[in-house]
């Protein structure tokens, strides 16, 4: 039984944050460039794939407030309600 080893040649945009971690671990670990990136994205992929958080979802509901009252000046209308001593 015979095996070929196949590699992909790709073009991968990196963010620059991403790069320069990358660049540091080459110089770190004194190996070329797409091992690391290989080994990284092996390391990456072997943790497996987390289910998403759920969505979270604001549901609206009436807040009782008559028309005309503001509920960011409530404290003032507590002043004027609150009884002098």
């Amino acid at each position: 039984m015979t095996h070929h080893v196949v590699h992909m040649r790709t073009t991968l945009t990196l963010d620059d944050d991403l790069a320069a971690a990358l660049k540091q671990r080459v110089r770190q670990l004194e190996q070329p460039f797409d091992q690391v990136v290989n080994d990284t994205l092996r390391y990456g992929l072997s943790l497996g794939i987390t289910s998403p958080l759920p969505t979270y979802r604001v549901e609206p509901h009436h807040s009782g407030f008559r028309p005309g009252i503001d509920p960011t000046r409530l404290n003032q209308i507590n002043d004027v309600l609150k009884p002098t001593k």
